[in-house]
């Protein structure tokens, strides 16, 4: 078996080599190897100090090995960085948690619940597009004649031809699928938060990113357009089919290299592994990072805390496609899932890109691949049960 492991690192955080390079030979022959995911990109640290950081596999499917650089489309990863910039927000004093979106968004006083037309009870409100309990949904959850209109018009594309404005217009005229506060539904909630951030300051959310994140943390391959400079970078991105794995877009001629007139503030960012890895530690360590300070410690912790009502796991409030999976013990907090029990809390994308922060290990772990679904395989989970067990 290859080393993989920051051996010196490893021993120095309290974290076994040997199961780390375990780990990552496991990953590598049960995915990689085998053909059923094209790449991997692993990092893990401890304390901050980075024990293991590996590439393996194809970037593209014209053979080229995957770069340590590499970028990656991280989709719904870019759900925390605009939970972040709202935050910021917040501690400005622009917006609370409990404000009505209609104070942002004016054209949501017309929505309704269900195809019955019913109205409200009572506001959407700021805290529910953060925690996913707004009664919006995505059309990708294929189960009512609600989200069917949003595949409809689009809703769930990453690269909107519409407007800020007219994306907003077109789920003015959509129903809830429940009053908000009654359930919790993975939805474009977060796409509208970047609206309701953008419309408050003025700025596009690829500017105040920026200004406000990636520039002082010093991200410098972040971003919702990728520059001509970098695309050579870009990954291809594959689906997953019966007949194996099939090209879904390609990092040469990618969309995600195009101008945009809509940012998704819920899934349209690309990032390096590197990048994401600095914005974790922001997270780890309370808001700040080198000096550079974007959130005070209690708004973070606040962010990592449950806010589902009434202390709820996701278990006993989720609908759609997600009623299906194993969500007790997990609740939602602002913009990141997280354990009730273990602490931690989380986020991924749909081309099964995902990180963990856990504070009370000190750790972090961030996966980078480029395959759809993300429900097809169980490696975040083997990812971070084995992780945790490799800690000393």
């Amino acid at each position: 078996m290859t080393g993989f492991a920051e051996r010196d690192a490893a021993r120095d955080v309290g974290m076994d080599a040997d199961r780390i390079d375990a780990l990552v030979d496991r990953l590598d022959r049960t995915y990689v190897a085998s053909g059923k995911l094209p790449h991997l990109q692993l990092l893990l640290s401890r304390d901050e100090r980075t024990v293991l950081s590996v590439s393996l596999g194809q970037a593209r499917e014209t053979g080229e090995m995957l770069r340590d650089d590499a970028l990656f489309r991280i989709a719904s990863m870019t759900k925390p960085v605009t939970a972040v910039a709202f935050m910021m927000l917040v501690e400005q004093g622009l917006v609370r948690l409990d404000d009505p979106v209609t104070d942002v968004i004016p054209e949501f006083a017309r929505l309704r619940v269900g195809l019955e037309g019913c109205a409200l009870k009572r506001p959407m409100r700021m805290i529910d597009l953060l925690r996913h309990t707004s009664g919006l949904t995505y059309g990708l959850q294929r189960r009512t004649p609600i989200d069917a209109r949003y595949r409809a018009l689009g809703l769930d594309e990453f690269q909107q031809k519409r407007t800020p404005d007219d994306f907003i217009a077109a789920v003015a005229d959509i129903p809830l699928e429940f009053s908000p506060g009654e359930s919790w539904n993975y939805s474009i909630s977060t796409d509208v938060l970047g609206v309701v951030v953008e419309r408050l300051t003025g700025m596009d959310l690829e500017s105040l990113f920026h200004a406000r994140i990636f520039d002082p943390l010093g991200m410098p391959d972040s971003f919702f357009t990728v520059p001509a400079d970098r695309v050579d970078r870009l990954t291809d991105a594959w689906r997953f089919t019966e007949d194996g794995l099939a090209l879904s877009d390609r990092g040469a001629r990618s969309s995600w290299s195009r101008p945009l007139r809509f940012r998704s503030g819920g899934g349209g960012l690309v990032s390096s592994t590197a990048d994401y890895h600095r914005f974790a530690r922001m997270l780890l360590r309370g808001g700040e990072l080198d000096g550079v300070r974007l959130l005070r410690a209690e708004t973070v912790k606040a962010m990592r805390a449950n806010h589902l009502p009434d202390g709820r796991d996701l278990a006993s409030m989720s609908t759609g496609m997600f009623s299906e999976v194993d969500y007790a013990g997990v609740g939602f907090g602002l913009g990141l899932a997280m354990g009730l029990e273990t602490q931690d809390y989380s986020w991924g994308g749909i081309f099964s890109t995902w990180f963990f922060v856990d504070p009370v290990l000190r750790m972090i772990g961030i996966l980078m691949t480029q395959h759809l679904p993300s429900s097809t395989y169980p490696i975040r989970a083997e990812l971070r049960a084995a992780a945790r067990t490799a800690v000393k």
